[in-house]
């Protein structure tokens, strides 16, 4: 075999490998519509209907949706909150010593499995909040701090690495004009890093309403969900509906078809999230 026939085969097989994904990810589509078309042949009570009772052949997620949003935003809002000053620190203040230390413990937090993180918000998290600010605590803001916990490291990796994108002339030049070190971040080099701390946002925004373990312990899970009216209450989410129902769902069963018909309705919110920071990334590099 010459040496273009090798490189042929090379060639084909990284083609192979490179849409083997995407074959995946299309036959898992197929799978879930197959098995959720029956629930959402439901239509406007399925996806707008205020009661989850499988045992009442009730199936509506709209409560479901929007505790999983108000998770979802707040974790994000608390994670933004911190993580961009701890990437403008990072990239503009910290020494290096500083950043050696705290940059591998920031990226150290995606390795900890969200079993660990949601074990130690049920032992230590969720005893405060009830002593402390009283409910349950089984709750919203439970389920905030621990996603905020997994958000963070996305949000601060992606926005420093934005920041130290910014070409340096843009911050001489503003230094130059009479700026202050601060009025240069805030006028100069954020509105510049602006699509890569808008994509770190949205990713984190992902990966918080997908999260299932570490959420599932913390947010108290009520039986019959409701829409919160206030952070200290317990709820359900997208993804501990379906790690719960699936247990007892009989199988072929309508209360299984909507399990799925849930995984499609997260799959699609996630997808337009991932579809929104790479339209973000484009824009920002074009």
């Amino acid at each position: 075999m010459n040496k273009v026939n090798v490189e042929w085969v090379i060639e084909k097989l990284l083609f192979i490998s490179a849409i083997s994904s995407s074959f995946i990810v299309f036959f898992i589509i197929i799978f879930m519509l197959h098995e959720g078309i029956p629930a959402l042949a439901i239509g406007w009570d399925f996806f707008f209907g205020m009661d989850w009772s499988p045992s009442n052949n009730q199936f509506g997620i709209f409560p479901i949706v929007v505790s999983t949003f108000v998770v979802g935003i707040g974790s994000l809002l608390i994670a933004a909150f911190i993580g961009i000053p701890a990437a403008v620190y990072l990239a503009e203040f910290s020494p290096r010593w500083v950043h050696s230390i705290v940059k591998p413990c920031v990226e150290m937090l995606v390795g900890i499995p969200s079993i660990v993180l949601g074990f130690f918000g049920l032992m230590v998290l969720i005893p405060l909040i009830r002593d402390s600010l009283g409910g349950w605590g089984e709750c919203i803001l439970a389920g905030w701090i621990i996603l905020a916990i997994m958000t963070l490291p996305h949000v601060i990796s992606i926005s420093e690495d934005s920041i130290r994108a910014v070409p340096k002339a843009f911050k001489e030049a503003s230094v130059a004009l009479g700026a202050t070190e601060l009025q240069t971040i805030w006028k100069v080099i954020l509105p510049n890093a602006r699509s890569g701390i808008l994509a770190s946002l949205i990713l984190g925004m992902g990966n918080a309403i997908g999260e299932t373990m570490a959420v599932l312990m913390v947010i108290g899970n009520p039986n019959i969900p409701w829409i919160p009216s206030s952070i200290l209450e317990p709820v359900s989410v997208l993804t501990s509906i379906i790690v719960i129902g699936i247990n007892y769902a009989a199988w072929g069963s309508m209360h299984q078809h909507a399990l799925f018909a849930i995984g499609i309705v997260l799959f699609a919110i996630v997808a337009i999230l991932n579809a929104i920071t790479t339209t973000v990334i484009r824009r920002g590099v074009s």
